[in-house]
């Protein structure tokens, strides 16, 4: 039986090369995905950093 991952299992970093997990945080934190790639580029792919990066907890 195959799972599929539609939202992160407690993973403490954000994959920026899968589109549902980009997906997932952009709707948590209502910004654009973009801005979540970007936040990831300036302060790296630890969600606590990310959140911060963008004024989200």
């Amino acid at each position: 039986m195959v799972v599929s991952k539609r939202h992160p299992q407690d993973c403490p970093r954000i994959n920026i090369h899968e589109s549902w997990d980009l997906q997932y945080w952009s709707d948590r934190w209502s910004v654009p995905r973009r801005q979540v790639v970007e936040a990831i580029r300036r302060v790296g792919d630890h969600v606590q950093d990310v959140a911060q990066a963008l004024g989200k907890r």
